[in-house]
This record gives structure tokens, C-alpha cells and sequence, in this order.
């Protein structure tokens, strides 16, 4: 049995939840000397930039969330044409949804309905179109930007399990991004209908929106909020965040040509994904 075989097959049996609120509080302690401890043995570990935070010291967090979602300094993720990349992270699968279905990684696919909460008729735009799916690993930047503007319509919680979503859990683990625990925000763009998907993963304590504040976790059903007031989102502007990693999953309801891209290549916020040859000119 291969090792990623076996760190996938030991994560079916832990307490999932359980775990990740307490890292979560964890993560909130405002003990000077413990969450310093944190903060440095984390930079060091996973060799984070922090030159490229809009506060470089390290000192200057009041808890390890606060460190984990910083920042960045203006002008560290240039918005580039056309669609771009949501997050800092490895753009791990992408391409058509054919027939209703994603592509999770080799051998391993599963259902655009089941992703965004089960219900067939929300999910019918993204039965034919495309999909895009970001890994946000521990050294990334770790807040989630608008790969289009966009105009928020309605928000899903679709509780779930909280594996991890590296890849060598995406490789062994069937339908991951559909069963855990994951938000689903619906947008209006000049591209038609999108969806952004944020997935919870193990360790992940919170996913947090900028118009709803902290979302997750929530008791265990499906849960929809619809917006009668329009909430709109410029293209580059910050929609969300994860208190610890995880993988944000963008599906589309037309074909998007991802040019020359390739799976499992790096790409930072900001980094154009398609030109979508309408948008060029202005962005």
C-alpha cells in the first residue's frame, strides 16, 4: 500500500469536527508566548514570504488566525485581464464539466449536483459548462478574491466531513469535495451564472465571507440564504477567507478556455486563468 494511500485511508476513522475546533481555538489564543511559538514554528516550517504581507512582523498578530488570513501589502497581486486566479495556490484540475461531471484527479471524478448541495435545479447551469479547482496549501496566501465581478445571489452551507484535501487525499478518497463540509456562493457575471465553492478540509476551523462574517460550522442540514439586496463584487475584490487551508472549486455554466494551462501548475491570486476575449479590454 503506497503512503498516500494509507494517510487517506487513516483519516476515515478520526473525529474530523471534533479536531478542528479545537486547533480552531487553538489558533484563536491570545497568549503572547503560545501563539508566537505558533506563528514562528509555522513561517519556519512551511518557508513563509512574509515580505510580501502588508505587516511583515511576525509580533504584530494578536493570534495565529490573524497571522494565518493577513494581508498582503498593496500592489503584491497585480489583477490581471480576462479571468483570473480567485486564490493564492496549485490549480490542480480544471476543464469541461461534461454531462454533470468534474473531474476530482485521476481516476477519481464526481457530481457538480452533489457539490453544490444536491439540489438538481441549481445545479442545471453547471451540468455542461467548466470548472476550475484551487488547492490553497499552508504557505499560501489564504483569502479568496472574485475571478469575475460578480453580483451574489443566493449562499449555500452543505455540511460534510472534514478531510484533508491535499492531493494524496484528493487521489484515494471518492467524491472528496463533495462530501465534506464546504459554502457555495452563486454569482450573476457577464460570463452567465458562477458558482465559488469554498471547502472545508481537516484542521480547517472557519470559512468566513465579507458580507456574512464567520459562516462555518453550522449545524448539520443544508442550509440557503437568498439575497434580496443585491451584493455586488468587483472582479479582484475579496469575497472570503479560510481560517487555516483548504481548496476553493469555481464552476462556470459555459465552456472557459483555460488556453495553455496545465494541472498541478502554481498560480497567485490575481494571475489570468482565460482571456475571455469580451473582457480584454477592460479587465
Amino acid at each position: 500500500m503506497s503512503p498516500s494511500k494509507l494517510f487517506a485511508l487513516i483519516q476515515y476513522p478520526l473525529p474530523h469536527h471534533l479536531l478542528s475546533r479545537l486547533v480552531g481555538r487553538l489558533a484563536e489564543t491570545r497568549i503572547g508566548w503560545l501563539k508566537q511559538l505558533l506563528i514562528k514554528a509555522f513561517i519556519r516550517r512551511f518557508q513563509v514570504d512574509m515580505s510580501e504581507a502588508r505587516d511583515p512582523d511576525p509580533k504584530a498578530y494578536a493570534c495565529f488566525n490573524d497571522f494565518f488570513t493577513r494581508p498582503l501589502r498593496e500592489g503584491a497581486r497585480p489583477i490581471e485581464s480576462g479571468l483570473v486566479s480567485p486564490a493564492d495556490g496549485t490549480l490542480s484540475q480544471f476543464g469541461e464539466t461534461r454531462h454533470g461531471t468534474l473531474i476530482q484527479a485521476k481516476g477519481q471524478a464526481f457530481s457538480v449536483t452533489s457539490l453544490l448541495g444536491g439540489d438538481m435545479k441549481r445545479a442545471a447551469p453547471f451540468r455542461q459548462g467548466s470548472f476550475a479547482t484551487i488547492y490553497l496549501s499552508p504557505r499560501d496566501y489564504h483569502r479568496v478574491h472574485m475571478p469575475l465581478t460578480g453580483t451574489l445571489r443566493e449562499m449555500v452551507y452543505v455540511p460534510g466531513r472534514l478531510f484533508s484535501v491535499n492531493q494524496a487525499t484528493a487521489d484515494h478518497v471518492p467524491n472528496l469535495f463533495a462530501r465534506n463540509e464546504r459554502l457555495v456562493c452563486f454569482f450573476d457575471t457577464e460570463e452567465g451564472p458562477m458558482a465559488m465553492v469554498l471547502v472545508g478540509a481537516m484542521i480547517v476551523a472557519a470559512i468566513e465571507t465579507v458580507w456574512a462574517g464567520q459562516v462555518t460550522p453550522l449545524s448539520g442540514r443544508v442550509q440557503t440564504i437568498r439575497f434580496d439586496e443585491p451584493i455586488t463584487l468587483e472582479k479582484g475584490a475579496e469575497m472570503g477567507r479560510f481560517k487555516l487551508g483548504s481548496t476553493v472549486v469555481m464552476c462556470f455554466s459555459k465552456e472557459i478556455d483555460f488556453e495553455e494551462l496545465v494541472p498541478d501548475i502554481a498560480v497567485k491570486m490575481g494571475e489570468r486563468l482565460s482571456q475571455l476575449p469580451h473582457l480584454a479590454d477592460n479587465g
